[in-house]
């Protein structure tokens, strides 16, 4: 240990386990090309152009922080990129050793756990602090042990293992927990798919999901090209410090909270949806899930449909033929996201079974949106040296761009054609991805559906154009002559995966992609940012703002003051997510946003979405509670509208705010469970602060979201146990006032008077 720690130029005698952490940057990109040669090049020249600003300005703070790196557009997904090169496990600062820890402004950044990384996603705002020297401070957290046994079935993925978990852990509970995963059967599963289980940690509500470093993650390392030096002065620390696991002694096993079960063996090929990530369905049994799913009471599980209206279709005309549209359609199919793309089995997977398939003369209808987003180069590298990317682009699957897309709702446009004839038959159409999260509205406004599934599953769903299909009795389609061609006939097997995958993914593809990775595109280099320690503000920029949010502040922290006749803008159910609080995707011509900047001389092609516009408030707090599928009680159906009190004219969301605003009347927000769950998105809170709420009341929070709350000065309230704002008979056309005392604290309770 002490000659490992010198190979690092440090002191032997000063090995300590606890360091700052890094801050990590993301960026997305739109699926506006796609099924083309050239989609990738069009797309990130379109992305180019349209981000011009925003890249400029991320330029500008690369010279204006110090120790601040960018990976500029176009060169993968932040998560992947960490996985593949940044992560050092293990690093020095020239005296002592550290153990790699890792704090990140997006909630998948848990992913960097499946290489014994402690990792997890903050809010935005408390990152920043962080990168500006502040310490994050938390409570220590309950630890869940999850032991797996056994191994996955040569049919099984990795993608239906993490849906399993997920699932399997959401009906635990287990938000603002840690979980730590041991026991033999982890030695069945690659760094990749470990990596997969850790990304989705948000989605099962952890904060980490967490494997300690092993042998695979040693040799992982040396796989992606890490430097052998390194490598051992890691396992040499590791091993002093008792922090190397082999997970086949028990004698290893730490003292958990709580222990809970699973054996891969027992995992089948799976899909989760229709709009939540969490609602894992076997795919033996996806056909009759989709189909009660039509006729459900509206919710989670249910689209609300009448008897009479399950046979609608719709007929359009796309490039010269004729094409129809039912419940249940396939138009948007989408291998992307950090979940899948960085794990060579799947992706792998992928690329075979869309060779045999082609090979047995299937096809993908031309209109289905296809998309293949790679998170990383190494990805195409490795799809064009072992021979199955030329079958994926006969797919319609072609390259269209590194980084987030149709995962995080830019999916891009649809065909008029097709949005027409889904919005004139009020079809339930569906989109299809390996991304890890569905919720409403947040993939495409057409696709009321939404599936999350294993890249080989995106493809088989492509080719059977429909998610009502049982792949067992039904064929996927038929050859020229007529004959059954069954998913069972091209699905590959793990062995077949793991011989392409062994042969094909080598050190010197990573070693070749990550030599040039901060070089960027010719613009990237091209362009030029501005120089010194404060960034020039343009006034007329529609993209990067000087922020409201330390106009007026003062040294000393402001008192807390009660809130007196306060008004319920919004009265939400459970599971309101951040993306219905502050959506990513694109910007409806008919919402404030679009009022905002067609004001300002832009045209609709022009708008762009609400992801790419962050730097800008105005739109931003214009397109908070945006989502299309918001279900407001306080209005008879779903859209970003709201009832003003007491003169109940419904209103755009953000229009009733400014009137609220003007009438000098505080706002509040009464909602269910898990309010704020899915992406740690900071706008969820800045939105609301800057719409002039002061409070939320909810049943309960997810952890990141009250955070950002918090940060904002919005209470986080929480109703006491067993009540509801049903179970006390509340509509959201009251008044309220919190007794809030200037001396408030965490935990403490106070009264909330309503007039009735």
């Amino acid at each position: 240990m002490r000659d490992a720690v010198s190979k690092l130029g440090g002191d032997p005698d000063k090995i300590n386990p606890i360091c700052p952490s890094d801050l990590v940057i993301d960026h997305s990109v739109q699926v506006d090309f796609a099924r083309t040669p050239d989609s990738l090049q069009k797309n990130q020249d379109l992305e180019f152009e349209r981000n011009k600003e925003r890249f400029r300005f991320l330029k500008w703070g690369a010279t204006a922080f110090r120790n601040m790196l960018i990976v500029p557009p176009g060169s993968g997904i932040v998560h992947q990129v960490n996985l593949e090169y940044l992560a050092r496990v293990v690093f020095s600062d020239s005296e002592v050793l550290y153990p790699d820890s890792v704090v990140g402004t997006d909630s998948h950044t848990t992913m960097i756990n499946g290489l014994g990384v402690l990792g997890w996603g903050a809010g935005g705002i408390e990152a920043e602090a962080v990168m500006l020297g502040q310490a994050i401070s938390m409570l220590l957290p309950e630890v869940i042990g999850y032991q797996i046994t056994g191994a996955l079935d040569q049919y099984a993925t990795s993608t239906d293992l993490v849906l399993t978990i997920t699932k399997h852990l959401r009906q635990i509970g287990v938000v603002g927990k840690f979980v730590e995963f041991f026991g033999p059967g982890v030695t069945a599963l690659s760094i990749a798919d470990r990596a997969t289980i850790s990304n989705m940690c948000p989605e099962y509500g952890a904060t980490v999901g967490f494997f300690p470093v092993d042998n695979a993650t040693l040799a992982y390392l040396r796989q992606t090209n890490r430097d052998e030096t390194k490598i051992q002065t890691i396992e040499a620390y590791l091993r002093a410090s008792k922090m190397m696991r082999n997970y086949s002694d028990a004698n290893q096993d730490p003292k958990f909270t709580q222990v809970v079960e699973l054996d891969l063996a027992t995992v089948v090929p799976s899909v989760s949806g229709p709009k939540r990530p969490h609602d894992r369905v076997s795919v033996s049994e996806m056909k009759q899930d989709f189909l009660q799913c039509l006729t459900n009471k509206v919710g989670f599980k249910g689209f609300g449909l009448r008897n009479e209206n399950l046979g609608a279709a719709g007929a359009f005309e796309y490039e010269g033929k004729t094409y129809s549209l039912k419940h249940g359609s396939v138009v948007i199919a989408a291998i992307t996201s950090c979940t899948n793309t960085s794990n060579p089995s799947v992706m792998l997977g992928a690329g075979l079974l869309a060779k045999k398939a082609s090979e047995a003369g299937l096809s993908v209808a031309p209109y289905i949106k296809t998309s293949l987003s790679p998170g990383s180069g190494v990805v195409s590298y490795y799809l064009q040296e072992s021979g199955v990317l030329p079958y994926l682009e006969k797919m319609g699957f072609n390259n269209v761009g590194y980084g987030c897309m149709t995962c995080i709702g830019n999916s891009g446009p649809l065909n008029d054609a097709i949005v027409d004839a889904i919005e004139k038959n009020d079809l339930v159409c569906c989109g299809v991805l390996s991304g890890n999260r569905n919720f409403e509205g947040r993939i495409h406004p057409n696709t009321r559906a939404n599936y999350l599934a294993s890249p080989l599953l995106v493809i088989a769903y492509a080719i059977a154009g429909r998610v009502d299909i049982d792949f067992e009795t039904e064929p996927l389609g038929h050859t020229e002559k007529g004959e059954p061609i069954f998913l069972r006939q091209v699905w590959p097997t793990r062995s077949e995966i793991q011989a392409v995958e062994s042969k094909y993914v080598i050190p010197a593809m990573f070693k070749e992609v990550y030599s040039k990775v901060t070089q960027g595109s010719k613009a990237w280099q091209e362009l030029q940012a501005p120089e010194g320690k404060l960034y020039p503000w343009d006034t007329t920029s529609t993209y990067i703002k000087k922020p409201p949010f330390f106009e007026n502040m003062t040294e000393e922290l402001p008192q807390q003051a009660p809130l007196v006749d306060a008004r319920c803008l919004l009265n939400l159910g459970d599971s309101v997510t951040t993306d219905h609080i502050s959506p990513a995707g694109s910007i409806a011509r008919n919402s404030p946003a679009a009022r905002y900047l067609a004001e300002r001389g832009l045209t609709p092609k022009e708008f762009n979405s609400y992801g790419s516009r962050r730097g800008n408030d105005a739109v931003m707090a214009r397109g908070t509670f945006a989502n299309i599928r918001l279900v407001n009680k306080l209005v008879g159906k779903p859209g970003p509208k709201t009832v003003h009190f007491p003169s109940m004219q419904e209103l755009d969301v953000y229009d009733a705010a400014e009137r609220y605003k003007q009438e000098n009347v505080a706002l509040i927000l009464l909602v269910g469970k898990d309010y704020g769950s899915g992406s740690s998105r900071d706008w969820a809170a800045k939105g609301p602060y800057l719409q002039g709420i002061k409070a939320v009341i909810a049943e309960s929070f997810e952890r990141i979201h009250r955070s950002n709350l918090v940060g904002m000065g919005i209470v986080p309230l929480e109703y006491l146990p067993g009540q509801s704002t049903d179970s006390l008979g509340f509509d959201g056309s009251e008044t309220f006032t919190l007794h809030i005392p200037v001396d408030c604290k965490p935990g403490q309770q106070i009264s909330v008077k309503v007039p009735n």
